[in-house]
């Protein structure tokens, strides 16, 4: 299993520098991932909001070996050609670290007139996922659908990873559609439907009915990561393996740990990513 943690879009206490020093310190601490999320406005007190690709490129800039991800862009609301490029070009910055997630975005993030009907951006996510892949083949690539049109035209450089940058998707289990689309691709980071409790949190059985799931509906032998998402008992080990054990038994290949915004988020979040992943070993 791998360990990443997701930093708010916001900065760490609005501090955007400070959040790239973070994920420094993040890589040193021995985490394998430093994901961030992408709105336009990000959800807060302030709506304080950077851009994620920008941010990642920075970040890539200061470390090493840490992989990078967005979880997740909304793509129905990007232009597909658009999000290529800037993919391609951020693969090449981190040499081969990053990871693109893709879902049809939050509504309550939908400020500038955009299609709001889910049906049709379900049909806009996967026109644009074809057409990312088709322009990061280095080969001519020419699409006709719905939505998009691409005519005739080659994307250079090929990304640094091949075949081509690895595709999660996020989407809200037990909605079948979601982890159906994401088995097509490279990986699944799935939010819960919150119960009649109002109990969202991912469960390790949970994991296992998508795992289940997703195995049953995938044409590829290619690997394929499930993220679990949560926060662990960090000052301690055993409850932390505790936690984290069954996760992992179910199927899920990567934990990601969310630093929030809030009060004395900067000690804590600085506190949180120095403690370093809660490792199984």
């Amino acid at each position: 299993m791998k360990y990443g943690v997701t930093l708010p879009l916001s900065g760490i206490d609005g501090d955007l520098e400070r959040l790239v020093e973070y994920a420094r310190i993040a890589e040193e601490a021995g985490w394998d991932g430093v994901f961030l999320e992408d709105y336009m406005v990000y959800w807060g007190e302030h709506n304080v909001t950077y851009d994620p690709w920008l941010t990642l490129a920075a970040i890539a800039l200061r470390t090493q070996n840490v992989q990078l991800g967005i979880t997740v862009t909304p793509l129905p609301s990007r232009l597909p050609w658009k999000l290529a490029r800037e993919a391609i070009t951020l693969d090449h910055l981190s040499h081969g670290r990053l990871i693109i997630g893709f879902g049809l975005g939050d509504a309550q993030d939908r400020h500038f007139g955009e299609v709001a009907d889910e049906k049709q951006r379900g049909a806009m996510l996967d026109e644009g996922l074809e057409i990312l892949a088709g322009l990061m083949s280095g080969q001519p690539y020419s699409y006709q659908g719905t939505y998009y049109t691409v005519n005739d035209v080659t994307f250079n450089p090929q990304p640094v990873q091949r075949p081509r940058i690895p595709i999660w998707i996020g989407g809200w289990w037990p909605r079948k559609a979601p982890a159906l689309r994401a088995a097509r691709w490279d990986g699944f980071c799935p939010a819960k439907v919150p119960d009649a409790q109002g109990d969202g949190s991912i469960k390790p059985h949970d994991i296992q009915a998508i795992h289940n799931f997703v195995s049953a509906h995938r044409t590829s032998d290619t690997p394929f990561d499930l993220v679990a998402a949560g926060n662990s008992a960090a000052d301690d080990r055993a409850r932390a393996r505790a936690q984290i054990e069954p996760f992992e038994s179910a199927g899920a290949t990567w934990w990601v740990e969310f630093i929030l915004p809030g009060p004395n988020e900067s000690e804590q979040a600085f506190t949180r990513i120095k403690q370093g992943p809660p490792s199984l070993e």
